[in-house]
């Protein structure tokens, strides 16, 4: 079933398209909280969105730009402006279409399906993305967001955080660590890791995320 996320603030706008999309057999979802929509978006994996253009706090051009940080996820913006430079703006920044209010149901969903039917038949597009709380880890770019900061990774880094968001219920020993990195830990300096692990928490609390990572005396790492 494919999910698609509802970015409009006009409540009874997004009430009537997400109830049009789900008896098509779509799993929709609207959003509501327009602070921190690149959440909404990484924790829900849509596989289309529709995103209007005058939002509360950032506009929809903005937020297109985050996700295309992370992802090639179809995005249609359905919007009131009609100016050619707004439709413009819209696509070269990452739209795949425009629709312009008010529209009709009936065209909204053969777009939708349009859409659907080029970007997924012949490929599946899966994002490369982990979240954790308030760190959302971008595996292919080897950032970490976190609202709306950011910071780069070493591979290795990013590595290490992945397995430790994977299993962030469990502790996660060195040896695993150290074999997941280099694929045979006698190879590996013990200290090598520590330097790892140090300089990566460094780069997590830049951004707000001091002490994520704890330390498990004797038996190895977990995330709080």
């Amino acid at each position: 079933m494919y999910r698609i996320l509802i970015v409009e603030d006009d409540r009874t706008i997004s009430s009537i398209i997400e109830e049009k999309l789900n008896k098509w057999g779509y799993k929709a979802a609207s959003i509501y909280d327009f602070n921190d929509i690149f959440s909404h978006y990484t924790s829900f994996e849509p596989h289309l969105i529709l995103m209007d253009i005058n939002l509360p706090y950032y506009d929809g051009f903005y937020w297109c730009g985050k996700i295309r940080q992370l992802s090639n996820v179809p995005i249609i913006f359905i919007s009131s402006r009609d100016t050619d430079s707004d439709k413009i703006r819209a696509l070269t920044q990452g739209g795949d279409d425009y629709i312009e209010k008010p529209f009709s149901m009936d065209l909204l969903i053969a777009k939708v399906q349009g859409i659907l039917r080029r970007a997924y038949s012949y490929s599946d597009h899966t994002l490369n993305i982990l979240q954790h709380k308030d760190m959302i880890l971008d595996i292919e770019h080897l950032k970490v967001f976190c609202g709306k900061e950011e910071i780069e990774l070493t591979r290795n880094e990013c590595k290490i955080l992945s397995i430790l968001i994977r299993n962030h219920d469990k502790i996660v020993s060195r040896a695993r660590l150290m074999k997941a990195l280099w694929d045979d830990e006698s190879f590996v300096d013990d200290n090598t890791l520590t330097v790892n692990i140090n300089r990566l928490r460094r780069k997590l609390g830049t951004i707000g995320l001091e002490g994520y990572i704890k330390t498990i005396k004797g038996e190895g790492y977990g995330l709080i």
